[in-house]
This record gives C-alpha cells, sequence and structure tokens, in this order.
C-alpha cells in the first residue's frame, strides 16, 4: 500500500517543515522518524535508520510527485506533526482506501444527523471538537455522502491561509473566493465582481458567490469551513466575516440561489470573541460537539485492528489518553503493526521522549515555551486536586491545543498523558 500527499497536504507539509526549522537534508528528519517507529532501538542521529525511511523516500514525501509505503508516509507526517489522513490524496490506491475505511469508526448519530440536515435549502451545520478529534475527517465523510447525491462540495482549511490573509476583511474574503473557485475547478473572476471601495467586501463576496459561483449549476453547493477559530484571534477581520457567513444563512432562508448554498463550519473551542447575537453564525444551524471515543468504539476499534483485547485493556489504554481518537487509533495502529511490543510496554513510554506521543507532546512543550504564561496556566491546571478557573483567553488556547476539558467555568486536564509529560516538563 502506497500513499502520496495531496496538493492542499504539501503545503501543510511545508508550512509544518518550515516551522520545524530543519533543512531537508537534516538527517535528524529520519532518526526522529526511526525513533517514533521503534523507540526500543537507540537510533544514532547520524544513521543507519529504520527500514523504509531513507533520505531519497524522505524527499519523495516532500515532493508529492510519488507515492510511498503506507508506514513511511505515516511516521513522516507524525514527525511534522500532522494528521496523514489531512494530508494524503483523495484517490490514493484501492488498498489504502479501504484500509482507512476497515478502520474508520463511525460517529453514531452525528454522520446521519449531519447528513440529513445538508438536504435541508440554505442549511448551516456547526461542529465543535478539541484538535485532532476526527472533525475533519468526519467533513470529509459528510461531504462523500452528499457528494453522491450531485451536491458539489468544497472543503476548505484556514490553515493554508498566510498571517497577511487575516490583515484586512478584503484580503480574507478573496482568499475565501479564489480557493472555493479553485476548488471547483472555475476560473477566478474576482476582478467582474469586487468592488470594495464602491459596495465593500462583504458585498463584494457575496455577490461573487451569488452571480458566479452559486449560479453555475442548479445542484447545491456545501462550503465546509475547517478551523475556523484561526479567524478569532483578528478582530480586526473576525466580526465582518462571521456576519457574513450568518447573512448568507439568512438569505438561504428566503432567496432562491441561497437556498443552495449549505455551510458547514468547525472549530475546535468556545467562542471567545465579541459577536452581536444577531449576526452570529454560531447561535443557528444544526450544533455537533464531537465527543471522545466511547469504551464501546475503542473496543470495536482495537477488534478491527485485529488486536483481541478485553476490557481491562481497552480500559488500560483509555486511563492514558481518554477517548482522543487520533492518539487511541495511533496506539492501535502502532501495536497492530508491532506485535512485539505490549500494550503495557507502550503506556510505561507514552508519557516520555521515547514514546509513541513524543511528537505531539513536544511540539505542545514548544509552543508552550513560547507563551510562558500559558505554561504556568497548564501547571496550575496539572497539579491541581480539583478544577481550576483560568482566563478566557487561557481557556480559549489550551483548550485549541486539545490539553484541557471544559467544565462549566473551569477547567481540567484532558488525560493522564499530559498531566504525567507536563509535570515532568514544567516543574
Amino acid at each position: 500500500m502506497t500513499l502520496r500527499a495531496s496538493t492542499e497536504g504539501l503545503v501543510k507539509i511545508r508550512q509544518a517543515r518550515m516551522y520545524k526549522g530543519w533543512t531537508v537534508d537534516d538527517p535528524r528528519w529520519l532518526w526522529q522518524a526511526s525513533q517514533l517507529l521503534e523507540p526500543n532501538v537507540n537510533w544514532q542521529p547520524e544513521g543507519p535508520f529504520a527500514d523504509g525511511l531513507s533520505m531519497p523516500t524522505w524527499k519523495r514525501f516532500l515532493a508529492g510527485k510519488e507515492s510511498i509505503k503506507v508506514p513511511a508516509f505515516q511516521i513522516f507526517c507524525q514527525v511534522l506533526g500532522l494528521n496523514w489522513q489531512e494530508v494524503c490524496t483523495s484517490n490514493f490506491n484501492r488498498d489504502a482506501t479501504e484500509s482507512i475505511r476497515e478502520f474508520y469508526v463511525e460517529r453514531v448519530p452525528y454522520e446521519e444527523e449531519c447528513y440529513r440536515e445538508l438536504l435541508n435549502p440554505g442549511s448551516l451545520i456547526r461542529i465543535k471538537a478539541p484538535q485532532q478529534m476526527g472533525k475533519t475527517l468526519l467533513l470529509q465523510k459528510i461531504l462523500e455522502k452528499i457528494a453522491d447525491r450531485g451536491y458539489r462540495t468544497v472543503s476548505l482549511s484556514f490553515k493554508l491561509a498566510d498571517r497577511i490573509h487575516f490583515s484586512s476583511l478584503d484580503k480574507l474574503l478573496r482568499w475565501l473566493s479564489t480557493n472555493v473557485s479553485r476548488e471547483l475547478g472555475l476560473p477566478s473572476q474576482l476582478d467582474e465582481y469586487w468592488d470594495e471601495e464602491g459596495i465593500g467586501s462583504k458585498s463584494s463576496c457575496s455577490t461573487y458567490f451569488e452571480e458566479y459561483l452559486l449560479a453555475q449549476a442548479e445542484t447545491p453547493l456545501v462550503l465546509g469551513l475547517d478551523d475556523v477559530d484561526l479567524v478569532f484571534p483578528y478582530p480586526e477581520v473576525s466580526e465582518d466575516f462571521f456576519a457574513l457567513l450568518r447573512s448568507w444563512y439568512e438569505k438561504g432562508r428566503t432567496r432562491k440561489q441561497w437556498k443552495k448554498l449549505r455551510l458547514v463550519v468547525i472549530h475546535s473551542t468556545e467562542i471567545y470573541i465579541r459577536l452581536n447575537i444577531d449576526q452570529s453564525p454560531f447561535n443557528v444551524g444544526l450544533p455537533i460537539e464531537l465527543p471522545e471515543f466511547s469504551q464501546a468504539q475503542v473496543q470495536d476499534l482495537a477488534k478491527q485492528h485485529g488486536l483481541n483485547w478485553k476490557t481491562d485493556d481497552v480500559e488500560e489504554l483509555m486511563q492514558m489518553v481518554g477517548g482522543h481518537s487520533d492518539m487511541v487509533q495511533q496506539a492501535l495502529y502502532y501495536l497492530k503493526n508491532r506485535p512485539e511490543i505490549s500494550l503495557k510496554q507502550l503506556l510505561e513510554t507514552a508519557p516520555t521522549e521515547a514514546g509513541i506521543y513524543s511528537n505531539r507532546l513536544r511540539e505542545h512543550l514548544l509552543n508552550l515555551q513560547k507563551n510562558p504564561a500559558l505554561a504556568v496556566a497548564l501547571k496550575k491546571v496539572i497539579t491541581a486536586t480539583e478544577n481550576v478557573r483560568l482566563s478566557p483567553m487561557e481557556i480559549w488556547n489550551l483548550q485549541r491545543m486539545g490539553l484541557v476539558k471544559l467544565q462549566g467555568n473551569e477547567v481540567k486536564s484532558r488525560c493522564n498523558l499530559y498531566s504525567f509529560y507536563f509535570g515532568d516538563r514544567l516543574s
């Protein structure tokens, strides 16, 4: 089985690699990948490295022009802190497709609820869950199903927007309109519809959608907007941008052309920005708060991976990582492909630099080191015996990182993995 990165995935790979700061030829990429693949081996930074990992393979992965074997693709994504399912092409070979579907846990009843809602003219769905909890995969599944009815679909993540695109409303809306055009296979015609000085950016963008994008076909257009909480920290654009989405929803109530637009808005945190109640898209439509995997779902997923687990095994894994979908699946995939490693061994090293979650943990630690006040806030949470009250922005940042759970107006550590690791690192 082989995989390669999509065009959108290559952008994520490039951004993650630049954030890491290592050159393309740095052997540490292969060294870190080897440590993740086989943590019990004392790999050296200069090599040799684990089977299937080489500099030519790494460069083919970065170029995205050729497919590489699935384990190498997945481990390179892990080194970069990326979800491989969000990076790979949608047309990778059949075996890989079947493999992903084989190990997918249907989110009952949310998939069916979302699908039914998108059949309604002018509908809007709001999906909320912490980072890497399966929101993007759920969106993908919903769009695949609705596309079977002939609907046009576009999925767009705000992670792909550059910082300059958040500097003004006009830049952000031009970025949105251009990318939706590209995803639909249509040439950009912004110059014909855009008049920032005359009618303003919001009206220009609405006109572009109504008279060009929506008018191209009689079939509905489902627009999935992922990671919209990345807009929250930019007050100069956030209020007007979300007011625009709300206006599109309101138009979908009464206007024929706008009834064809169906919106799916995905975010990782609570809404900690000031929005007029009548102009917010976060108090209308169908709200979906994606929960963690239940014990029964983890048990089922373990069975799909060929692991003959008892209830105690499931409980042990969930005591460490909870029902966090990405971390659960990472552990199951690792144990499936490393039968010589026991669950006990995996859990013993999990909250350490030698464990399978080391890259995820180090990335969080790096972000906390860049924000000492946030590190202090997290330390307060993990050392407390009860839930802790933090400032709204501290909660927003820690919740978006997936490090805490919200309990009313207070928070607690999301799982023991974070408590153990950061209890040591932040001491």
